[in-house]
């Protein structure tokens, strides 16, 4: 691909992250991107053949950025376990919250084509990340079974806290008691 050719395509996804950023999911038209972009509307199709390649395109944006802020948290790693767990918990939860529709379409997989353009080599290592990490804090469990419902309980907290709903049924104002009852659900209590 030539230098022009991925310029375009990468403007093509720079305006797409800030779209989704910005607007959120339902924004996330080609017609708009590309109008954002200043190119016709028919131009994202020779680097996206389909919506669903450029949408990938966005949310592998999505975990790259997550993923590099789970690793400035992490930093060398010499943390238990449990605290590496809920260190991540809390950069997922707080990218959750601060970038609402990037997080929503990065976990939208009947939006996205994930087997196309890196996206799992993007989504997978994050996960992969945290399976390693509970199975080291709880040895005698499926990690990827934990994991998996540990995600799935962040992802509803992140999705209620955005509604309103957490602060209304249990009269928390920030997530960490939220954050800490999951990692206690999940992980046992950090004296275990």
């Amino acid at each position: 691909m030539s230098e022009r050719n991925a310029g375009l395509r990468t403007r093509l996804v720079d305006v797409g992250v800030e779209l989704v950023t910005t607007e959120g999911v339902q924004a996330l038209s080609v017609r708009e991107i590309a109008r954002r972009a200043g190119v016709s509307h028919g131009a994202p199709r020779r680097y996206f053949p389909t919506h669903l390649e450029l949408l990938s395109a966005i949310a592998r944006r999505g975990f790259e950025d997550l993923a590099a802020r789970g690793a400035a948290a992490l930093g060398d790693g010499t943390e238990s376990p449990r605290r590496q767990v809920a260190t991540l918990g809390r950069v997922y939860l707080d990218f959750a919250l601060t970038h609402r529709g990037m997080h929503e379409l990065m976990f939208r997989h009947d939006l996205l084509e994930s087997n196309t353009l890196g996206l799992r080599d993007a989504s997978l290592p994050v996960f992969g990340l945290l399976v390693d990490l509970v199975g080291r804090a709880r040895p005698d469990v499926d990690a990827r079974l934990v994991a998996g419902a540990l995600l799935a309980n962040l992802y509803g907290i992140a999705q209620l806290w955005t509604w309103g709903s957490l602060q209304l049924t249990t009269g928390a104002d920030d997530f960490t008691p939220l954050l800490d009852a999951a990692l206690d659900a999940h992980l046992g209590s950090e004296d275990r």
